[in-house]
């Protein structure tokens, strides 16, 4: 009997220690805080030897609350949060609204490959699971740049043209996907809610590479207006995982 009852509550401490551990390994650091920036590990990254400016990021008080400020003027530039693995069971919940859009973005184009505003989710693909060609196309990119590049990246778009729900790989690279939430007739300057099963969407955009949604090793929101030369402004709020 007390060999019994040791035997259940190592097995609830072990339970309660590997809760405790997917929960620290999940845990966004929060976009809101009192600093103009978010506090680390969150950070800016560009393209390797990039030239052009970088996409600006701060933290300004906009309908009551502290959020995330997104301008991109002729930029690029991503605020990437790095993680350690995650669970497939969790979903990104986030707010966020456009107050300009980019009005020649086309994410069917080089030339038009620039979003207003985007959250993107990276994961650790294995290399043996990507295409010969693409897999030496990312050695090289990962020799050249001083961040993590990950395997495979889904990315959540706010869109100028494309109607919702449309999946398509980035016009340089299909080691990025994209996945249209918000469109042309969604409300300009007004906030909307989104909540998304990353494992699902991976397995969408992912699944003939990978039958299963590999660790997750950072989440990044950005805009880019690089390849349009233009200007937008987005802001996003309450980005965290949920169960």
């Amino acid at each position: 009997m007390i060999r019994f009852l040791l035997r259940s509550l190592f097995t609830l401490l072990a339970a309660i220690t590997l809760s405790a551990a997917h929960a620290e390994s999940i845990a966004l650091t929060p976009l809101s805080s009192t600093a103009d920036m978010p506090l680390s590990p969150w950070h800016v990254a560009g393209l390797p030897q990039q030239t052009k400016s970088l996409t600006r990021f701060s933290l300004v008080d906009l309908d009551g609350r502290r959020v995330l400020r997104v301008e991109a003027d002729n930029s690029y530039g991503n605020l990437v949060h790095p993680l350690a693995g995650t669970p497939a069971s969790l979903r990104l919940a986030w707010k966020w609204r456009v107050d300009e859009r980019l009005a020649a973005a086309d994410l069917r184009t080089k030339a038009g490959d620039d979003t207003a505003l985007k959250v993107c989710v990276f994961f650790d693909l294995a290399l043996e699971k990507i295409p010969f060609g693409e897999r030496q196309l990312l050695r090289l990119a990962r020799a050249r740049s001083t961040e993590s590049l990950p395997g495979a990246t889904v990315c959540y778009v706010w869109d100028n043209d494309l109607p919702p729900d449309t999946a398509m790989a980035n016009a340089y690279t299909r080691r990025m996907r994209y996945l249209v939430l918000q469109s042309g007739p969604a409300p300009t300057g007004q906030w909307i809610s989104e909540r998304r099963d990353i494992a699902a969407d991976f397995i969408r955009l992912f699944g003939t590479e990978s039958a299963q949604m590999p660790p997750v090793t950072g989440i990044a929101v950005g805009a880019d207006a690089d390849n349009t030369h233009g200007h937008s402004l987005g802001y996003v709020a309450d980005l965290a995982f949920q169960p």
